[in-house]
């Protein structure tokens, strides 16, 4: 299946900038979270999205925070693609009780719902069917709601996929599903554990729509994503999309990822969704370089803030240990 060739997008200069500001202070947390690890103040485990931003930007400037999202174990770039407070989740990664799950989340289940965002996700696979869930709600309330679900391509071979994306088809849900196709399951190419090329091209044993895009290329991703995302809200189904994107890191922090090459690497470094989308703002006129340092380095600036705050925030008490959960017990 031939990767979907952009096609001239007509987006104004504010929304352009708006996508870039989004995209680089994802950057900013993720580099800026692998430090922090490093330094031995987040515990639990980490996975940076860096390298990853233009798909999860790219589909989150269609939505509101009406829409759903659900997310993966490498999860910090949907929440701020979708609105998530950077300050909310350094504290939650910290395990501090101003994060936004009050400290009981961590990286790999941070969530918020009031932004649509229903979470990350340590269950590979576990997102398809909350999605669903969602888009099933959407329906039956009218509400013009669409659930987003992203996930890795090693996740592609989970029975919850097939399930899922059959269910979406036969019941007709406003639902759109990301394959974040990096080309590792952890340390396992993906020509060697899926049995197609193209996990779009599964979309056609279900009926629906799949597309390839190339997911270093926040454009691309966004024409893909807006039609898909039109679609879904015009009750007319689900979509399958993989973008075809690159982890700079490891698999999570602390992996040397001595499975790929140091030209492989490199490669994709070379087309770096940030500097690219940087070069095409600059060339168009939509912004100076100056006004995208700027922008940069406030992104920066907010980041360290929100370490910085949850840092100096209260650990959770003992006490709160059974609140906010779903099923409780009370000792007799």
């Amino acid at each position: 299946m031939a990767v979907t060739e952009r096609r001239r997008v007509e987006l104004t200069g504010e929304t352009l900038v708006a996508m870039w500001e989004r995209m680089v202070l994802i950057r900013a947390f993720e580099e800026t979270t692998g430090r922090q690890f490093a330094d031995g103040h987040i515990p639990g485990f980490v996975h940076l999205y860096a390298g990853e931003e233009a798909v999860a930007v790219g589909v989150c400037t269609h939505l509101s925070d009406a829409d759903y999202i659900t997310s993966t174990h490498r999860g910090h770039g949907h929440c701020i693609a979708k609105g998530v407070d950077v300050a909310g989740m350094a504290a939650e990664l910290m395990g501090r009780q101003t994060g936004i799950c009050k400290g009981k989340g961590g990286s790999m289940h941070v969530a918020d719902v009031e932004k649509g965002m229903l979470g990350a996700n340590g269950i590979v696979g576990g997102g398809y069917p909350l999605a669903c869930g969602a888009a099933l709600t959407a329906k039956m309330h009218g509400s013009g709601a669409v659930a987003v679900c992203f996930f890795g391509d090693g996740a592609a071979n989970q029975g919850t996929f097939h399930e899922s994306v059959n269910l979406a088809a036969i019941w007709n849900l406003p639902v759109v599903f990301v394959c974040e196709n990096n080309g590792y399951a952890e340390a396992t190419p993906f020509s060697y554990h899926c049995s197609v090329e193209d996990v779009a091209t599964r979309a056609q044993g279900y009926g629906i729509p799949g597309v390839v895009v190339d997911g270093l290329d926040v454009l691309a991703v966004f024409e893909v994503a807006g039609e898909a995302i039109a679609r879904a809200r015009r009750g007319d189904g689900p979509s399958l999309i993989e973008a075809k994107t690159y982890r700079f890191y490891g698999h999570e922090e602390g992996d040397a990822a001595t499975y790929r090459t140091a030209e492989e690497v490199e490669k994709y470094r070379a087309r770096d969704p940030l500097t690219t989308f940087e070069a095409y703002l600059t060339a168009n006129a939509f912004a100076t370089q100056a006004d995208l340092e700027r922008i940069a380095a406030a992104a920066q600036t907010t980041v360290d803030a929100a370490y910085a705050a949850g840092a100096a925030a209260p650990w959770p008490e003992p006490g709160e240990t059974l609140e906010d959960v779903y099923v409780s017990y009370e000792r007799r």
